[in-house]
């Protein structure tokens, strides 16, 4: 396993507890880490979460997660042993929704 995929292994577990068990705000609803990012000098690294709910639970979600970053990164250093903790960026994961339109399609 290279280096930046055991990062991002790491990283995707410890932002998934932070996120589900420490970040406590009604908006943020039922958020999933998916999958992190992180870029090959490690100075940023994008975070994909995906939301139970309809477009504006997701909106509302990942607004308080952007938020919610400075938080969320001071939690992260405490957990992770690193120089430096990248920066994160947050983006909504849509493949399920994807893929579910497909299926509709294909029915």
């Amino acid at each position: 396993m290279a280096r930046v995929d055991k990062i991002d292994s790491i990283l995707r577990k410890e932002l998934s507890v932070i996120i589900s068990q420490e970040i406590n705000d009604p908006k943020l609803g039922f958020p999933t880490v998916t999958d992190v990012d992180v870029s090959p000098d490690l100075t940023s690294a994008k975070v994909y979460v995906s939301f139970l709910g309809k477009n504006y639970m997701k909106r509302d979600g990942i607004d308080t997660l952007r938020r919610s970053k400075g938080y969320i990164k001071s939690l992260l250093a405490k957990r992770v042993k690193m120089r430096k903790i990248p920066d994160l960026t947050f983006v909504v994961d849509d493949t399920l929704d994807k893929a579910e339109k497909i299926e509709n399609i294909l029915k």
